[in-house]
């Protein structure tokens, strides 16, 4: 499989998350070619604000493979990262990250800072954004906009 075929999957969990009710952001680890770890946004469901979609993906993986660290991994998610996401993610060094939409208000790989590009962390993680993002965005963007439609008639 390739880049836009694993972030079709994360696509599908994204999609999972939206008809829970929760942002529809979904999120893959892969490990030689194969997905170890899946997730999706639970933070509502859950009552927890560390269950986002990459933070749920690399638990499933590290629980997956018995390791919290993941290297060589490669984590595919539908929207760029958080600061909460990033630490995670490069605390259970993550090889490379791609990801589909940009994320101006919260995206710490490029968006609003690059916490990957720090040079003082001492893990770093190869990023590339903008896979599928169309199709990322837009689904980010109709959550949203059906979201706003139900609290304007309520």
């Amino acid at each position: 499989m390739n880049d836009e075929e694993f972030m079709g999957l994360a696509l599908d969990l994204a999609r999972q998350a939206g008809a829970a009710g929760e942002v529809p952001v979904g999120a893959v680890v892969v490990l030689n070619g194969e997905v170890v770890g899946r997730g999706w946004n639970q933070p509502i469901g859950r009552h927890d604000p560390t269950s986002h979609a990459e933070v749920m993906a690399l638990r499933d993986a590290a629980g997956q493979l018995g390791n919290y660290r993941l290297p060589g991994s490669t984590l595919y998610v539908t929207l760029e990262p958080c600061a909460m996401c990033a630490g995670a993610i490069m605390h259970a060094r993550v090889g490379r990250v791609v990801f589909g939409a940009r994320d101006p208000k919260t995206g710490v790989a490029g968006s609003v800072i690059d916490l990957f590009a720090e040079t003082r962390l001492n893990h770093h993680t190869s990023i590339e954004g903008g896979i599928l993002a169309e199709e990322c965005g837009a689904l980010l963007s109709g959550f949203f906009a059906a979201r706003r439609g139900r609290s304007a008639v309520a």
